[in-house]
């Protein structure tokens, strides 16, 4: 529970219809089961403790008296234990009966919520037996206590302040305006849906979309558990369809089993995301609060953490997630060409990954405008650095692409400027390097004006949030293609391009490109050879895109992103090294946002952007103490 993290789980007992003995045993034994799992939120079928299929029976006292009596043993199955329990039973109440929900803790009702949007059509005739939810909360009396009713209940912990429960029914969510709209706007981040819907052809593709739906547009998690083994198949038939969703995003599913599905969802999350998105109110009258506790305790995390959350993982979405990126950036190119008038797009082809990206892009961009590549010029600057290896791939590319080539050696202009500033040849600090690299920029700037052009930048996103560029060097362009595709994107879809390829020369060249060491070649080549490795000094971009996409687009903590590096990274690099990296991301981000808040125009293909026009603003004076002061309370605990 720890950093917002909560292990939750839906579960479907094996009922029978009408014997609620059976169905409290069932429920009983989940609840001891899930307990030992270490289950804080525990959510079960509509109407359980009777089953759903009950029909007129749910007019007969025998059976109401049995389900309060079931209620009584499940409660006794929650005591002494520290999770809240969702369980649905029929209450009758002043002379009308209820299908409700009963949130239950440590033996006691905390509220029962009951079904507001009660279904008469089709195969249901809930009206014939139950009423809808009343207008207002009322007390009722149920198993020796006094409990509130209503629809407007929200269960916040005490303890983890983003952890508030609201709670609906089954067909509630079906309509075009859910309970769960209202409560999620009056604070509630976690809902329960205890269902009974049954399985029809194509149902169950349309209730995933409405879990994951729904808890995308709230900003929400939802935890949704069906009916299913022992519901009467008279007519129909119950598949135990469970769902936990996050965000949008399924985190654990099955049908036609019975039994516990158990994930953790993090609630910091979601409230990150609203505090964000700005989407929920204030004040929502009429809405009670019944606050619950919790222990507060490590959770065990067994929920998918995406080792390089910027990369599809979905191997059947890949393709059509890569050509998107792909259209996306080579649209927002396509229009400032068109607006500009420009007469040729000019770009620096070092035979790197990121110039490699943004000339492919720039080729989409010129076929959709129906242009000749031709009038692509790209240009090849080598310098004191350039290897024979990234010389040729640049020219072998750009040819096999149709662009113009032409070669700019900078190793005397650089010279001259050095001898002019009194900047010695065998001093290879820091003006030796981005001395190159504006000579570069000067070239292309110059180049453009020439031929009536625009430079396409080719800097990436990973670049950006670690300053990796040279200052009105490779960090200045007229449009920035690549400004929000982050290194292992950018790496990526390269790779996407090579495999979709039916030119063998050009996939050759992509290929040896995606093999060569990432390399500002700002330093003399060693024996031919590359001297100077991005990841050597900065440090790894898998470690640092994880660190960007947590650390930014989440706002997590220095804390809470290296518990989850750990346990994504944890088989790729041991703990001292994640913490060193974390540092470095962390310091450079802090010390180089005066890069960022001069940023070129580019497009957005992503939700992780860090323009100073869009999603990111930042003084550059900003103080990093925070942050370090937790850094460096992990550097202690990690120490022997």
């Amino acid at each position: 529970m720890r950093d917002g993290m909560i292990t939750v789980a839906v579960a479907t007992p094996s009922v029978a219809v009408a014997d609620c003995v059976h169905n409290a045993q069932a429920t009983a034994v989940l609840v001891k089961k899930a307990c030992e799992r270490g289950v804080k939120i525990l959510v079960l079928p509509e109407l359980g403790l009777t089953a759903y299929t009950c029909g007129d029976l749910f007019l007969q006292p025998t059976l109401l008296r049995g389900a309060e009596a079931a209620l009584d043993t499940v409660l006794e199955a929650t005591r002494g234990k520290d999770m809240v329990v969702a369980v649905g039973l029929p209450v009758a109440s002043g002379g009308c009966l209820y299908n409700c929900a009963a949130i239950c803790q440590n033996g006691v009702i905390l509220g029962l919520v009951p079904k507001v949007h009660v279904p008469n059509y089709g195969e249901f005739y809930e009206k014939r037996h139950f009423t809808p939810a009343p207008s207002e909360t009322r007390s009722v009396t149920l198993c020796g206590q006094i409990v509130p009713m209503g629809s407007k209940l929200l269960f916040p912990c005490r303890e983890i302040p983003e952890l508030v429960l609201g709670v609906e029914i089954c067909e509630d969510l079906w309509v075009p305006d859910p309970p769960s709209n209202h409560l999620a706007l009056a604070g509630a981040t976690v809902l329960l849906n205890l269902s009974a819907s049954n399985e029809v052809l194509g149902k169950s593709a349309y209730r995933r979309q409405l879990v994951s739906g729904q808890s995308a547009r709230l900003s929400a998690a939802y935890l949704y558990a069906c009916a299913g083994d022992g519901e009467s198949t008279t007519d129909l038939v119950f598949s135990g369809h469970n769902l936990i969703a996050e965000n949008g995003a399924i985190l654990a599913e099955q049908r036609y089993e019975t039994g516990l599905l158990v994930t953790e969802i993090d609630v910091q999350r979601l409230d990150q995301e609203r505090r964000r998105m700005g989407n929920v109110a204030e004040y929502c009258p009429g809405y009670q609060a019944i606050p619950f506790s919790l222990t507060l305790c490590e959770t065990t995390l067994t929920r998918p953490v995406a080792p390089m959350p910027f990369v599809p993982d979905d191997a059947s979405d890949r393709a059509a997630t890569c050509e998107e990126i792909l259209t996306l950036a080579a649209r927002g190119l396509k229009r400032r060409l068109e607006h500009t008038h420009a007469k040729k797009a000019v770009l620096g082809l070092s035979g790197g990954l990121d110039s490699t990206l943004a000339l492919l892009i720039t080729v989409r961009a010129f076929d959709l405008l129906g242009r000749n590549r031709s009038e692509i010029l790209a240009v090849t600057m080598p310098c004191f650095g350039t290897t024979d290896r990234t010389l040729h791939n640049a020219l072998a590319l750009a040819e096999k692409l149709g662009a113009e080539i032409r070669t700019v050696t900078i190793g005397e202009a650089v010279r001259q400027h050095f001898t002019d500033i009194g900047q010695s040849m065998d001093d290879h600090d820091i003006t030796f390097e981005n001395g190159q690299a504006r000579e570069r920029t000067q070239v292309l700037m110059d180049l453009a004006n020439m031929y009536g052009g625009m430079v396409v930048g080719t800097g990436d996103l990973s670049e950006l949030a670690l300053g990796w560029a040279t200052y009105n060097g490779d960090h200045m362009s007229m449009y920035g293609v690549n400004g929000s595709i982050p290194k292992t994107l950018v790496r990526h879809l390269v790779a996407y391009v090579a495999q979709e390829s039916n030119d063998e020369a050009l996939r050759a060249v992509l290929l040896d490109i995606l093999d060569t060491p990432v390399s500002p070649e700002l330093l003399p080549a060693v024996d031919g050879a590359i001297a100077q490795k991005t990841e050597d000094l900065v440090g790894p971009y898998t470690l640092h895109d994880f660190f960007l996409y947590y650390a930014i687009r989440w706002a997590f903590p220095p804390r809470k992103v290296y518990r989850l590096a750990r346990y994504a990274l944890g088989d790729q690099f041991d703990d001292k090294t994640i913490l060193h990296w974390l540092q470095t991301f962390y310091r450079r981000f802090f010390t180089q946002q005066f890069k960022r808040s001069c940023l070129p125009d580019g497009p957005k293909v992503g939700t992780v952007t860090l323009s100073p026009r869009g999603d990111w603003r930042m003084p550059s004076d900003a103080v990093q103490t925070l942050w370090r002061n937790q850094l460096e309370a992990l550097i202690q605990e990690a120490q022997p």
